[in-house]
């Protein structure tokens, strides 16, 4: 775990929410279960492979050290590690664990001049992707942009598998006159509700909580859109597998996007490349023109480009 512990001795003071060590490009052999975040003020380890508690005290005494030179005015070291993977279904209750310090409640982070809330006690996501920080600042100037170039009508959004709703909260920042959220979890709802109160939105967003599958009359009806969003899980059963609903879903958008509007379309699945959305997209919906791939973060930079995080955009004719 050298690179680990050569990314600890580096680590900046983390202002924002970002991602510090990224093992999982497999740019580092060895190392490819390790994962490092900041949701300032607490760090978060996280391995997707069994670790031996003398691993966990060196990285421990590696991060308090670091914390003791950055950290200002005698900020506590607050840790947490989460187990992921095989091991942690026979972690049980200590898959996550506090290792020092505290966790705010509630806990809110930033990025940018956007705050959110996040859960890094609970679950294995933490209410926020820090890998599509990218993603949400292309949205945020595409819709200033439009804003700008139609002053008094900003463009309106719909937001697929919208989750905490990040995506909604920079859109009505940067000038959307309406964002229309949609995923099945009312609590991942309800927490995008309360990312956008964080934030001082008190209208002009919707959160459906509604399959999307079977909601595309009403989603079509309240079209179209200047701008949608598709973010969803890679393989959720029940909910959305991406090899088999995705090509679905694209047979949607030229009914969903206003002319010249523009689909910003996500796939966390390494074992699918760029060539698995721009393949069904020339089948499913032909007239949309590829615009092209957002890059990652660069602390996000893989091996493979091909396996890592794919945000490509889309348009529709004019």
């Amino acid at each position: 775990m050298n690179e680990l512990l050569r990314a600890i001795d580096g680590m900046a003071w983390p202002g924002d929410a970002v991602r510090i060590f990224h093992g999982r490009g497999g740019r580092y052999p060895g190392e490819e279960h390790w994962v490092l975040d900041a949701y300032p003020p607490v760090l978060v380890l996280t391995s997707f492979a069994p670790v031996t508690d003398a691993q966990l005290a060196t990285i421990g005494d590696a991060l308090q050290r670091r914390w003791a030179q950055i950290a200002p005015g005698g900020v506590p070291l607050n840790w947490v590690f989460q187990q992921r993977g095989e091991a942690a279904r026979g972690a049980g209750a200590d898959a996550t664990r506090l290792m020092s310090g505290s966790v705010p409640d509630p806990h809110v982070v930033t990025e940018g001049a956007t705050r959110y809330g996040v859960h890094v006690l609970r679950g294995q996501n933490h209410g926020l992707f820090l890998d599509m920080a990218e993603g949400r600042c292309w949205v945020r100037e595409q819709v200033a942009g439009h804003a700008a170039r139609a002053p008094g009508r900003g463009p309106k959004v719909l937001n697929l598998f919208a989750y905490t709703c990040a995506f909604s909260v920079v859109a009505m920042q940067a000038g959307a006159a309406q964002v229309v959220n949609v995923d099945m979890s009312r609590g991942a709802l309800a927490a995008g509700q309360q990312n956008h109160r964080l934030n001082g939105i008190a209208s002009g967003a919707s959160f459906l909580a509604h399959d999307i599958f079977s909601s595309w009359g009403k989603l079509t009806r309240s079209g179209p859109y200047d701008l949608v969003i598709v973010d969803p899980p890679s393989y959720q059963k029940g909910s959305f597998v991406a090899i088999k609903d995705y090509p679905r879903l694209m047979r949607r958008l030229p009914d969903l996007l206003a002319p010249g509007g523009q689909a910003l379309l996500c796939l966390n699945a390494p074992e699918l490349g760029p060539a698995f959305l721009d393949d069904a997209m020339r089948e499913q919906a032909p007239g949309l023109q590829r615009v092209g791939r957002l890059p990652n973060p660069p602390v996000f930079a893989d091996r493979d480009e091909a396996r890592s995080l794919k945000v490509i955009v889309y348009r529709a004719p004019a």
